[in-house]
């Protein structure tokens, strides 16, 4: 990367960090604080928790496309004062009603896809990989961060110090925005990075991908179902502390993080990533179970969260990277977008239906929710081929060639490793799904309408 780019993604994958820190850090203490909320109930907490996915589920994929009319960090300021909005509202009030009012605002504010659209605008296409996988290692460590953060700032300042600080993090992402990250000359829509309409149905239509949306639709169902009733086992059940959350979360992410780098390597370079797959998630739908077991023992219930968080860490790395190699070429970013929209729906109805579980079922009936929905899981898991080990090509095409967009697209067919070929004639780019196996940069070379150093 030059300096721009890496200036670019640094700055940009800051902002990620400190709005996914704000939006996280209340999740592993909102159950245990909101009950001294006004009308609080756990149906109506749980509905707090995962009110944020909703709007940002909804408004996902309109804040990019409406980023390409008035512009991207147009539309980002407005994501960030939204979310800096609702987390002073949600702070500002001691009713439960309000906050979920500001949830739900803080929600809005949904730029992740107009985020991305700006790091292609602010990248070459031969470092778009590397900065996208810089993001997500930004939104990894957020997550893991904020398990640590929210039970310290919560002992220490209560719910309201939680959602001021999320709203200084939202103002301090505003300034790195407007000093920070350049602004573009142009936008370059990239189909790695952008969702784009005429996509949508192509990426509706494909089973593979219905079933990687379902599994990170589980995948965070779970999550904000869990921490509806793991704090309060920690506590009532278990004897720990509120104040002393923090290191019961922070041994188990550290922890789980490197125990499950091994999976990861071997389904990726054994390529073995079905089973691994298969095996995480019912290793998953387990650990969801014995919740229901570990008595009064701390040490089972932190080994029953290690492996919750193995498995969990392991499907949250592998997911995203699937979608990218079972998309088709030139629909990376559509296809990024319905998986977002499909995880913040599971985060929405992991705190709605678990509440509201919680209310008439109690902690059992939710663990035992969870683990059933971890099972279905599993089945719609087993049916799924095994997934393919293709990986995303760019070619920059001649301006002016003497053969048609037709042959272009028929000789890099016939290349050994060529999967998939799309064509974008307005911005003389071919996209290509190659097999690295099989696949050779060098065959470009042979070709007259490949604009010379420009493959990624």
């Amino acid at each position: 990367m030059n300096a721009l780019e890496k200036r670019s993604v640094v700055a940009l994958a800051s902002v990620y960090a400190m709005r996914m820190l704000g939006l996280f850090m209340v999740m592993p203490v909102f159950v245990l604080l909101g009950s001294d909320l006004e009308g609080a109930t756990p149906a109506l907490i749980g509905f707090a928790i995962g009110a944020y996915g909703l709007s940002q589920a909804l408004l996902q994929i309109p804040f990019g496309l409406l980023s390409d009319r008035v512009g991207r960090k147009r539309m980002i300021y407005i994501g960030l004062v939204l979310f800096a909005a609702g987390s002073v509202l949600a702070g500002a009030t001691d009713s439960i009603y309000v906050v979920i009012a500001g949830r739900i605002l803080q929600g809005a504010g949904a730029i992740a896809s107009v985020l991305m659209a700006l790091l292609s605008d602010l990248t070459r296409e031969e470092q778009r990989t590397k900065a996208m996988a810089t993001v997500g290692i930004s939104i990894g460590l957020s997550f893991s961060v904020s398990l640590v953060v929210g039970p310290l700032l919560g002992a220490a300042w209560g719910l309201s110090g939680i959602f001021y600080t999320t709203a200084v993090l939202a103002v301090l992402a505003l300034v790195v925005v407007a000093r920070v990250v350049p602004t573009p000359h142009q936008h370059k829509v990239s189909a790695d990075t952008h969702p784009a309409r005429e996509m949508v149905s192509r990426v509706l239509a494909d089973g593979r991908l219905l079933r990687l949306d379902f599994g990170i639709f589980i995948l965070h169902f779970v999550l904000t179902a869990l921490f509806l009733v793991f704090p309060t086992m920690l506590q009532d059940q278990l004897g720990l502390k509120a104040s002393s959350h923090w290191w019961f979360y922070l041994s188990v992410m550290i922890t789980s993080f490197f125990a499950m780098v091994p999976f990861i390597i071997v389904g990726e370079k054994k390529r073995k990533m079905k089973p691994v797959l298969c095996g995480a998630i019912a290793l998953l739908a387990l650990a969801a179970a014995s919740m229901t077991g570990v008595g009064q023992s701390l040490w089972l219930a932190w080994a029953v969260l290690f492996f919750f968080f193995m498995a969990f860490n392991l499907l949250e790395a592998s997911l995203p990277s699937l979608i990218s190699k079972e998309a088709p070429a030139a629909a990376k970013g559509t296809a990024m977008g319905v998986y977002s929209t499909s995880q913040f729906f599971g985060a929405f109805l992991g705190g709605a239906l678990g509440g509201w579980l919680l209310q008439t079922a109690g902690l059992e009936g939710v663990l035992w929710l969870m683990a059933a929905a971890l099972v279905v899981w599993l089945l719609v898991a087993l049916t799924m081929p095994a997934p393919g080990y293709t990986t995303s090509f760019v070619v920059q095409l001649k301006n002016a060639v003497s053969i048609s967009f037709d042959e272009i697209d028929q000789n890099l067919r016939k290349l050994p490793g060529v999967e998939d070929v799309v064509i974008v004639e307005e911005a003389a780019m071919a996209y290509l799904k190659v097999d690295r196996q099989h696949f050779r940069e060098e065959q470009l070379a042979h070709f007259e309408f490949v604009r010379q150093g420009s493959t990624t």
